[in-house]
């Protein structure tokens, strides 16, 4: 699937079959998120894959809207290093793991982000290091199927041309 057909393909995904990711695809996932755009070269995050069952069953425990983390196949949760631009530059390697998933048919759903109260409480469970935000959670799995992205508004209502 070409980037455009991913990117009007993805859907948020809450439901997941009892199937692994190969552990390349997932890489492959990931690398997309690493090839984003960064301002000052700075690329400030870190990915953290998570398979382990115990450990998706507490990351969606702690949650709040996202209990069907404990059925996915994983979890990548993208850190970055609090710099100037760490939330840009983690929110573009968020969307671009988003659309790499599409593309290979993988469901996913970004459940968490930085604002949310028990980001502290992930990242403890992570081990990730003090100097790192949390800017979200991506769940990944086989969806139990498929579903059509929400209906957006229409290009015409929102593309300006020359002035609002």
């Amino acid at each position: 699937m070409d980037a455009v057909e991913a990117i009007k393909a993805r859907a948020s995904i809450r439901e997941y079959q009892d199937k692994p990711i190969a552990k390349d695809l997932i890489e492959k996932i990931a690398d997309c998120g690493r090839l984003a755009p960064t301002a000052r070269m700075e690329e400030p995050w870190e990915f953290i894959v998570v398979t382990d069952r115990g450990a998706l069953e507490a990351i969606g425990d702690i949650t709040d809207h996202g209990k069907f983390i404990a059925e996915s196949a994983c979890v990548i949760a993208v850190c970055c290093k609090e710099t100037k631009y760490y939330l840009e530059d983690g929110c573009a390697a968020t969307e671009n793991i988003l659309i790499a998933a599409a593309g290979l048919g993988i469901g996913s759903c970004w459940v968490a982000g930085d604002k949310k109260p028990y980001c502290q409480k992930i990242m403890e469970l992570l081990k990730a290091p003090p100097a790192y935000k949390l800017v979200s959670v991506i769940s990944l799995g086989y969806p139990v199927k498929r579903q059509a992205p929400k209906k957006k508004r229409p290009l015409k209502n929102v593309l300006h041309w020359q002035r609002f």
